[in-house]
């Protein structure tokens, strides 16, 4: 038997592609409710027919709330018999946010806070957030809201008995064909006849499947002690070398291609662990674990003389993970089913 077995999972923001992929993995296991609480009453639906179509055996598995986690009755009022918890609804547009950081931090702060309140309050027993490589060094606002966020997750972690309600973290890169992914922009542009466009072909952005998203996630929940935060250890490419690895999939290599500039609150790299963050990072093979700081604020009971055993990494970044080149950026591309799918349909059934 697994950890899930007769158990609850209420996953937030669950019509989201996260979402789906927990739901493509775990409906045929011994899982015994998946609860989807979300806002978005259409992308309900359409999930609910979609799994009925597709797995009708185990469809009535899900079960589905509307709500909003900036309302923490909404949350509460969809709390009761839960287990436990992927909480992974954010606003993550990163130029909305710049233009509405009011409303990201309604989201991604005062919901996750909701969630967590909520969460303890009904005696749940494991909570994974979901955070972003946004959130280390921010520089706009969809990031700062994920870093306080983190600090939120930290507190309530702390003041918690782990035995009662474990909460942890994850933060990760572009998860390839997500909301927010260029990947499916750039296809829907060649399909019809229209110029891809950059920002800058030298920026670098970790990229990631589906199904490694929730690796990441499950090993987090496996393993994870109170208030820790886990990265995947990811690849990255330039969204040169990505540009080109889709046109080149799709059997138009010459395709035209126009820059258009950094947009708002756009970096050149992202960040994924902090040279802060490295000090306390544990390697875990294919993952990093950062320990929570627990510490009070009576600092003189800690006398440290250094740090002996420091990770001897200094940042986690776009720039310094292994970079793919065009041949490996299309062997990942391929790891998607929305890629496949749309070659298919394009009639590239060859594919390397």
């Amino acid at each position: 038997m697994s950890l899930f077995a007769n158990k609850t999972l209420m996953i937030t923001g669950g019509t989201g592609s996260f979402g789906n992929a927990v739901l493509n993995r775990f409906l045929r296991t011994d899982i015994g409710e998946i609860r989807i609480f979300s806002r978005d009453e259409k992308k309900q639906d359409d999930m609910r027919h979609e799994f009925q179509t597709k797995m009708p055996e185990v469809a009535d598995k899900i079960k589905f709330y509307i709500g909003d986690v900036r309302s923490l009755e909404s949350v509460k009022g969809a709390m009761h018999g839960v287990d436990y918890i992927f909480h992974a609804a954010a606003l993550k547009q990163v130029p909305s946010c710049e233009f509405f950081p009011l409303e990201a931090v309604k989201t991604n702060v005062i919901g996750t806070d909701n969630v967590l309140t909520a969460a303890i309050d009904a005696g749940v027993k494991r909570v994974v957030c979901l955070s972003t490589d946004k959130a280390a060094y921010p520089i706009n606002a969809m990031g700062t809201s994920k870093a306080m966020m983190e600090k939120i997750i930290i507190a309530k972690a702390r003041n918690v008995d782990p035995e009662k309600t474990r909460i942890c973290c994850t933060r990760y890169g572009n998860v390839m064909c997500s909301r927010g992914s260029v990947i499916p922009l750039f296809i829907d542009k060649i399909k019809h006849g229209l110029p891809l466009t950059v920002t800058d072909g030298a920026m670098t952005r970790f990229i990631m499947n589906l199904n490694e998203a929730v690796d990441l996630v499950l090993y987090a929940f496996e393993n994870g002690s109170q208030g820790d935060l886990f990265v995947q250890k990811a690849d990255a490419c330039t969204i040169e070398v990505l540009t080109q690895a889709i046109k080149e999939l799709f059997g138009v290599p010459d395709y035209p291609t126009q820059t258009i500039g950094i947009r708002h609150g756009e970096k050149m790299y992202e960040t994924l662990l902090t040279n802060e963050e490295c000090a306390r990072a544990v390697d875990c093979g294919m993952f990093y674990r950062v320990i929570a700081d627990n510490r009070d604020l009576n600092y003189e009971k800690y006398l440290s003389l250094g740090n002996k055993d420091r990770n001897t990494l200094t940042e986690f970044n776009s720039n310094n993970t292994r970079l793919l080149d065009v041949e490996q950026t299309k062997k990942k591309l391929l790891t998607s089913k929305l890629v496949t799918d749309e070659l298919e349909a394009w009639g590239m059934h060859e594919v390397s």
